[in-house]
Order: structure tokens, then C-alpha cells, then sequence
């Protein structure tokens, strides 16, 4: 080639090489993948009577399975507590229902009802169910630790009062972690709701999955005082959505009773909080609190 070409060859290379710089700025960036994808709230409504028990299932749509719980007494005001709250699966199976079952905790001549929340998603990786009981006895209280496998998280959480039928109350259902710890077990404890002779039990139920981004408890403890009803809310951190949650009486000993335990969202929306609401179960002249917990991950 002559020496007068060459600057035509120099310009032709300068221009491939812009142009392909001009490829790599304008190519799309990659979108952020959710930490639970497809998240969304399933609610299912008991019948509305006044039977002693009542009993409903949450069942999480097709394809997606349950990473969390929740349930709402309607009407009872205090009269009647949430005995199971018992999401399916098991040690190698990923849940994907909750049932929710509740007695009344005295002779009450009012209709009330039961609906039961499925917080819901779809598939995550490493998504079982982990179980623990305490022991059978007469104790007026009972404490249960379910915890996660090495490696795992706490997404949700779950409990069931064996052989109690309506005499004992959930004080407790507190997950580990705090405002920059991801949870890995589950609390609960109980006590009798009035003097009770015979034997029963705790079950605590853990939901776990390996690690999930951001995932972290939020806590929101309401004032201290002697009202008949107290109401706390724990939101999940702008740019988090909820896959859990839990609560905690302090001071109540027995004689408060959780009729709430709700979290927000819809069967299109991701739930962001939970609200807690309790009634004390019989006139209690002492001071009390009610803690909210929300297990929050990236959204």
C-alpha cells in the first residue's frame, strides 16, 4: 500500500473502534433480580357461627410455595385464641399451605370467624420446613426453640398448641436476628390462660431457605400501659418486602391474647408490614406491651 493510503487506513480503524465503543455504552444494563421473587398474600375465611373451634387453610396459588404466615380473629375480641398456625411441608419438602385453627378460650355466645394469610412466592432455593416440640406436661409454661440448618435463614415462622384446646395462649413467637442480622430460629412460648390440669405440649415451626439478600427483623414495640387492647405495626425498610413475621407479649404472663397477626399486600402485592393486635383474655389490672416483628429481605 502506498504511503499516502495509510491515513484512509488509520481513519477506517479509528471508526471501527468508535463504533464499537458505541455498542458497549448504549447496550441495556442487566435488571436486579428480586431476592423472592413473585411474593404475594393469600388470604382463606372460616365460617362465621359460634362454634367452640374453627379451622381454615391458606393454600399458596400453583408453582409458588410458602414462605410465610399469618391469621386475623374476627369478632372474638379477646374470647378465643389461635391454637395452630402450622405451615405443611417438611425437612425436605418446601411448605406451600398454612392452617390456622382456633378455640374459643371461654363459653362465648357471639359468631366469629377465622381467616388464615399465606405469604407466598415463588420457588427459592433450599425452602423446607424445620420442627420442634417441647415437652408434655402440666407447667403453666411452655418454651420451644425450632431452628434453621447450618447455612440456612429464617424466613417464617409457625406454632401449634397440642392438647391446650383453647387453655393456653401464644405469648411469644419471637425470631432471632435484628436490624442487620438475618434470623435463624423461632421462639414460642405459651402459658395457660387459666389454671389447667392436664398435660400439653409446644410445636414450633421454623421456615428456612438458604440465604437470601437483605434479609434482616425489623422490631416495633407499642407504650407500656393497662389498656384492654393494644395494636403495633412493623414495617419492612423502603426497598424490602415481607416474607415473615412474629410477635411478643411482655408482661401480659397468660392474660393477653394475640387476635391479630396480619400482614398487609394482596394476592397481586408484595406485603411490606405486619400489624399485631391483642386483647387482654380476662380483665388484667397490670401494665403490658406488644412487640411486632417483621422478617424484610431485598425486594
Amino acid at each position: 500500500m502506498s504511503e499516502h493510503n495509510r491515513p484512509w487506513r488509520h481513519a477506517m480503524t479509528a471508526l471501527a473502534l468508535c463504533g464499537a465503543a458505541a455498542v458497549v455504552v448504549v447496550a441495556p444494563a442487566t435488571p436486579a433480580s428480586a431476592a423472592v421473587p413473585g411474593l404475594v398474600r393469600i388470604s382463606a375465611v372460616s365460617a362465621n357461627n359460634s362454634n367452640d373451634f374453627r379451622t381454615v387453610t391458606a393454600t399458596c396459588p400453583a408453582g409458588k410455595v410458602l414462605v410465610g404466615t399469618g391469621y386475623e380473629l374476627n369478632g372474638a375480641t379477646g374470647e378465643a385464641v389461635v391454637d395452630d398456625l402450622r405451615p405443611n411441608g417438611g425437612a425436605a419438602t418446601a411448605p406451600t399451605a398454612v392452617t390456622v385453627g382456633a378455640y374459643e378460650a371461654d363459653a362465648f355466645a357471639g359468631n366469629w370467624s377465622v381467616t388464615a394469610y399465606a405469604i407466598c412466592a415463588n420457588p427459592i432455593a433450599g425452602l423446607v420446613r424445620t420442627t420442634v416440640t417441647g415437652p408434655s406436661n402440666s407447667n403453666d409454661f411452655h418454651s420451644t426453640v425450632a431452628t434453621c440448618a447450618a447455612g440456612k435463614v429464617l424466613v417464617g415462622t409457625g406454632y401449634e398448641l397440642n392438647g391446650a384446646t383453647g387453655e393456653a395462649v401464644v405469648d411469644d413467637l419471637r425470631p432471632n436476628g435484628g436490624a442487620a442480622t438475618a434470623p435463624t430460629a423461632v421462639t414460642v412460648g405459651a402459658y395457660e390462660a387459666d389454671a389447667f390440669a392436664g398435660n400439653w405440649s409446644v410445636t414450633a415451626y421454623a421456615i428456612c431457605a438458604n440465604p437470601i439478600a437483605g434479609l434482616v427483623r425489623t422490631t416495633v414495640t407499642g407504650p407500656s400501659n393497662s389498656n384492654d387492647f393494644h395494636s403495633t405495626v412493623a414495617t419492612c425498610a423502603a426497598g424490602k418486602v415481607l416474607t415473615g413475621a412474629g410477635y411478643e407479649l411482655n408482661g401480659a404472663t397468660g392474660e393477653a391474647v394475640v387476635d391479630d397477626f396480619r400482614p398487609n399486600g394482596s394476592s397481586v402485592t408484595a406485603p411490606t408490614s405486619i400489624t399485631s393486635g391483642a386483647y387482654e383474655e380476662d380483665a388484667f389490672a397490670g401494665n403490658w406491651t406488644l412487640t411486632s416483628y417483621a422478617i424484610c429481605a431485598t425486594a
